[in-house]
Order: C-alpha cells, then structure tokens, then sequence
C-alpha cells in the first residue's frame, strides 16, 4: 500500500469514527500549493453533515491522523484544506519497497479471453484494423500485468457472402494471378478484386435502373450479386470447385495477415475460423427451436424474438438455410466456454457493432448460458483522417501495411534530420527507425480513451517533443545513456537521505505504477497507462534537470538519484510494453 493509499484508507476510517459517516470519500491529493506539506485533502465535503466549521474539522482530523499514522508528522489547515507533512523515511521506504515489488504480481486466478482483429478474408488490414489490433493487445497484456491468466484470440471471418464477391471477381477477371505473379501480399491482392466486384455490381445496377428498373430491385436481381449468392450457396453445399478456390485465396490472405501482425507486434495464443463455428450456431438453433426458444416464419427462416428484452426480432438463419454474423457468433461463444475454463470474454469491437453485441448476449442467455454474464464488448471509436471516413468497397482505406512503412520512413527522416542517432550502427539504426515509428502510431492510437472517435494524424504522432511516443522513448534512451556513464549497478544505501521535493514528488509517481495498471485492467482502457508513462516522464526530467547527478559531490545523493532514475526507466519500459511498445537505449 502506497503511502497516499494508506493515508485515504484511514481518513475513511477516522471520518466514520468521528462523525458517523460512512459514504463521504475524501480525495488524497499531492500538494502543489505553497503551503507546506506533501500531500492535501479537501474537508468542504464533511462540513454540512458533520455541522462543524472547516477549520475544527480539519484540526481533528488532523489530530486523528497524526495519532493513528506514524509517518505523518505535521498538519496544517488553510481555506478548507487539510495538508499533511510527511517524514522524509516514509518516501525513502515507499522508494525501496517500490523497487522491490516491481515484478511481483499476486495472480487472481481468473482466466480472461480478449478477442481482438477479427478480420475479413476479402480484404487487407486497414488504420480501422490498427486501432483494434493495438487496442486488444495492450487490454491483453495490461490484464497479465494485473495478475489474470488471459489468453488471446481471433475469429476469422472466413466465409459468406463477402468473400464470395472477392472470388468470384477473381474467377471473372484474374487471369490465374497469384501473389507471385503479381508481387502483391495475398490479402492485397483478393482485396483488389473485392473492389473489382463492386465497381462491376455498381455497373450493372446503373444500367438496370437505366432500363427503368427501381434501384432496391436492381440491387437484388443484379447478375453479379445473384452469381455470389449462388456461389455461397454451394459453398455450404461443399462444392468442391467453390471449396478449392475458397482454400486457395484464403491462405493467400492468412499468409498477408500474419506479415501484418509480425510487424504490429501482436500474437494470438487461439485462432478460430468462422467456416467451422456456424456450422456449430446452426446445432444451437436447431436446439433453440426443439426447446420453444426460437421460432421458425413461414419462408423457412429462424428467428428471435427479444421485443421482452426491449430489443427487435432477430434473423439467425435465412428462408434458404444460409448463416448470418449471429449464427456463427453463437457457436463461436460456446464453442470458446467448452473449451476453455474463462471467467470473461471480452470482444474489442468498434462501436458499430453495439446493437449486434447486446443482442447476441441476450440469445445466449435465453439459449440458457449462464455464463452470457460474463460476456463483455469492449466497444472503441472509429477511427477517422483528416478528409473523413474510410470505404472498404471503394478502395479508399488507408492500408495497415502502407501506414505502418510511412511511420517507419518518417521516423528514420526525423531521426536523421534531428541528428538523434549518429552514433549507431546502420543495423542499429533501421531498429531504431522501426521501433520510433512503430512506438508513435502506437501511442498516438492508445493514448486515446477506447470510447472516443479519434483523428489519426500521422505527422502529429512522429514528434519528438510532447505527448508522443518517440518523447517517451528520448527520455528512456537520455536515462539508460545517464546510467551507462555512470557505470551503474545497485548499491545498498550507507548513508541516511533527505530527499528533496522533486524526488519525493518521483518516489510518488513511480509508486502509482500498479495502481494504474489495477485501474487500466478494471476499466480496459491502455490510455490510462499511456498518459501515466507520459506524466512519469515529465516528472523525470524536471527530476533530472533540477538534480545534479554525475557531477554531484555527494556520493550518497549520486547513488541515490541514480537508483531513482534506474527505476524510472524501468517503469517507463514496462508501462510501454503494455502498449506494445519497444523502447531503444541510444536515441
């Protein structure tokens, strides 16, 4: 328990004791007035039910808190403000305790399920992709961080009617090209034809409505989507023409995908595909109508009614027999509890989606799930460009693989430009590049609260001053620099320390590691840990240039301040990794 946590539990304690108030929570707060004391609390709250002035509130909390905690040392009330003075030893043992627990993590003995990615067969990873990727990832190792067994998964969308499109565009207009023949990553190459499909189906719908044909109509009777419609059709019926060419072009696209992950810098421990689970949701619904649960119209359809859960009717399989999202969806959600001993399952999926994720808990729950209870949709913001939002069909996203290769050209520009890594070999150099690049769009994403629309901005995140990665990592590199010339290694203290205002201020930020990380796992929201590494920096270098360190002549402040600066670094590279971030020692 960090020194600010012990003193906000016995304020709760002693406001109980004192005045019989249990649901008043007074805020602990470091003290940034001129007032002495390190850290402050707000006591206008107690006034009205505990009928007594600020000033006699204050003086007998304070007295309490100076009877019951042994390293507060003085107290003092000023304008409403209760402000405590604590002894220097207390932040020394904040300081050594923080350094000796930095890698202890009690385990909950909770196993939690984060899917993220997700994809489409029919198309490359696009910016939207990116957010989901890094977002899911970092939920994922800030939930391990916190103590929970969590094993990270995909459910590729593998099949239906969108795929079809990009293979029957293929069969109609390629010419046998394959990645090879061509140059291109596999999933560029099927989601070139993707757009080919659409910009055939568009054609054929403007000449039918040339013919006087209403557009809803030429939408649905269009030679190219009745053709994919079929093709699905025999798809399911195991076509073994249709199954060929399926395994064909879907390998191509996994084989792009996995290039795509490996430079992101994101894993899965599970993969599962969609062309096995709906077979699994057709099982569920099947049983679903056997029990009384779903119902069947008169087209042959199956339905559920949620209208008592204040949501609509449901279509989960289609009058000819065909699967929609939710069939798979369900087998997909048994399927993960059957073979899995999960206390949650957490879905990273954008906010369109949130209609499509409460009903799917609910069917599971009526399907008799008790575990739909755990089921939860970490539901983010789009993210969108400077001129708006992205199309798929019309081919106007902003590829994953082309943004991630700009951050790494504009990495190595600024780096070059700034002269930041001279001294390196051209090895260490091109690692360099591609981990300051890779560390920008990263924290430019992940600084962002998940629920918020966001603006990416690729020139704003490359910048190596302010709330960016490639700061955080000078200022990892400018510390692990300070450490190599000192030729550091940990000494046990000899001499007793007085720390002065800037590291105690330090010894407080770096103690609020693990809180954070509690915080960010409870809330799934990386941003928390993202903002934290950057307030943790500013506190380090107003830390390093009010304190001389290697030309400091007292050799007890110099190890000591050394010892900060080496867990600072330490706690600005773990914070970053929870991003998926990579830091470099020279910069």
């Amino acid at each position: 328990m960090t020194i600010k946590q012990h003193i906000q539990s016995k304020i709760s304690e002693i406001v109980s004791k004192l005045y019989g108030i249990e649901n008043v929570t007074l805020e602990v707060q470091k003290n940034k007035t001129e007032f002495e004391g390190d850290f402050t609390i707000v006591i206008f709250p107690l006034v009205k039910q505990a009928k007594k002035s600020p000033d006699v509130i204050g003086n007998e909390l304070g007295e309490e808190v100076k009877n019951q905690i042994d390293f507060v040392e003085n107290f003092g009330i000023v304008k409403g403000f209760l402000n405590l003075k604590v002894k220097d030893s207390a932040f020394l043992q904040e300081f050594s305790e923080t350094e000796q627990n930095f890698d202890s993590t009690p385990s909950k003995n909770e196993t939690v399920m984060v899917e993220y990615s997700s994809p489409n067969t029919n198309k490359p990873l696009h910016l939207g992709h990116i957010r989901n990727n890094l977002l899911g990832f970092s939920v994922a190792e800030i939930l391990k961080a916190d103590g929970y067994n969590v094993i990270k998964s995909q459910i590729i969308n593998d099949r239906g009617i969108h795929i079809c499109k990009s293979m029957l565009a293929w069969k109609k207009f390629g010419n046998g090209a394959t990645p090879e023949s061509t140059g291109l990553k596999g999933d560029k190459l099927v989601g070139n034809y993707y757009v080919e499909f659409d910009k055939l189906y568009k054609s054929e719908i403007k000449a039918m409505v040339a013919d006087g044909i209403d557009e809803d109509t030429a939408k649905k009777q269009a030679p190219s989507i009745i053709e994919a419609q079929e093709m699905l059709l025999k798809w399911e019926k195991n076509d073994p023409e249709v199954r060929k060419l399926w395994e064909m072009m879907n390998e191509w696209v996994y084989a792009g995908f996995n290039q795509t992950y490996s430079r992101l810098g994101v894993n899965f421990d599970q993969v599962q595909y969609e062309s096995n689970t709906y077979i699994l949701g057709k099982d569920l619904i099947q049983k679903g109508l056997e029990d009384g649960i779903l119902y069947k119209k008169d087209d042959g359809s199956v339905w559920c009614d949620l209208t008592d859960e204040g949501l609509d009717q449901k279509l989960l399989l289609r009058s000819d027999g065909t699967s929609v999202y939710m069939t798979q969806d369900l087998g997909t959600a048994v399927e993960r509890f059957k073979k899995n001993d999960l206390q949650k399952l957490i879905y990273t999926v954008g906010n369109e989606q949130d209609y499509h994720f409460q009903v799917l808990f609910k069917i599971l729950k009526k399907l008799g799930y008790e575990w739909a209870d755990q089921l939860y949709h970490l539901s983010y913001g789009m993210v969108e460009l400077p001129e708006g939002k992205m199309k798929s069909r019309e081919g106007t996203v902003v590829d994953a693989d082309d943004l991630v290769e700009e951050m790494y050209k504009t990495a190595k520009e600024k780096s070059q430009e700034l002269g930041k890594l001279e001294n390196l070999s051209d090895e260490e150099k091109e690692r360099s590049y591609e981990t300051v690049g890779l560390g920008a769009l990263k924290y430019f994403i992940l600084k962002v609260d998940p629920k918020k629309k966001m603006l990416f901005n690729p020139a704003e995140s490359i910048d190596f001053n302010g709330n960016t990665g490639p700061f955080i990592q000078y200022t990892y590199a400018r510390i692990q620099s300070l450490l190599d010339k000192a030729g550091f290694e940990t000494k046990e203290l000899t001499d007793s320390y007085l720390p002065n205002d800037s590291e105690k201020d330090l010894i407080m930020l770096l103690s609020e590691f693990k809180d954070v990380v509690n915080k960010a796992a409870a809330s799934l929201s990386p941003a928390l840990v993202a903002n934290y590494v950057y307030e943790l920096v500013k506190g380090y270098n107003s830390f390093y240039q009010n304190n001389p360190i290697l030309n400091q002549d007292n050799e007890t402040a110099k190890q000591f301040r050394l010892q900060l600066s080496e867990l600072a670094g330490r706690t600005i590279k773990k914070g970053l990794s929870l991003l998926g971030i990579g830091t470099v020692n020279r910069m």
